[in-house]
């Protein structure tokens, strides 16, 4: 049977993984509903989930461990592409320009990212563990998800600001909050269905080993 640290090793693998996906797959804007959003939004979900799932059941110390080596990883992750966008194509390439168009982003992007990351991270599992000692350890779900609907907000309003604003003069802040607003709500449905999930995962770390 697994121990606890064995299966908090596979939650910290999938809360890697999941942070390379949004910072990778993400770039591709697709239509839901006709709102215009990054594919990378169905897998940001996981990021709180799995951080709220190592706060109730490992403490402060373990998630604020999987937070900082997942910033060193996220700041990799971007070097490694911008290195190998850098590295000049063999004639033999076909696909360069679509490598490049597919996996260039720019500096600001990249800040945006690393930034909004950084700090709604930080702030869930703040909120999280704020929450579990105001209900008395009691409610998961209220501490789940008002620490994530909370941390979500953060992560738009923050990486939009930085990546769109005044980007040219049609991104002004009224232009800017309104393509905030949409993103926003549909996290906060990922917020709600997600619940179950953290359950889930507490009693999977929690159950008989």
């Amino acid at each position: 049977m697994l121990n606890a640290e064995y299966k908090r090793d596979i939650l910290f693998a999938i809360y890697i993984a999941s942070m390379v996906i949004v910072n990778t797959l993400g770039s591709k804007i697709c239509s839901v509903f006709g709102i215009r959003m990054s594919a990378g939004i169905f897998f940001m979900p996981i990021l709180f989930c799995v951080a709220d799932i190592i706060s109730e059941c490992f403490g402060k110390a373990e998630a604020k461990r999987m937070i900082n080596i997942s910033t060193w990883m996220i700041l990799f992750l971007f070097l490694s592409i911008y290195i190998s966008v850098s590295l000049p194509a063999d004639k033999s390439y076909f696909l360069a320009q679509a490598y490049r168009s597919v996996f260039s982003q720019s500096i600001r992007m990249s800040a945006a990212s690393f930034i909004s990351f950084f700090v709604s991270q930080r702030l869930d599992v703040y909120l999280f563990l704020l929450f579990k000692k105001i209900t008395k350890d009691k409610y998961l779900f209220i501490r789940n998800n008002v620490s994530t609907i909370i941390s979500q907000f953060i992560d738009t309003f923050v990486f939009m600001f930085i990546a769109f604003y005044k980007m040219n003069e049609n991104y002004t802040f009224a232009f800017v909050i309104s393509l905030i607003i949409p993103y926003f709500i549909l996290k906060i449905v990922a917020a709600l269905l997600d619940t179950p999930f953290c359950y889930l995962g507490v009693w999977w770390i929690r159950g008989k080993r």
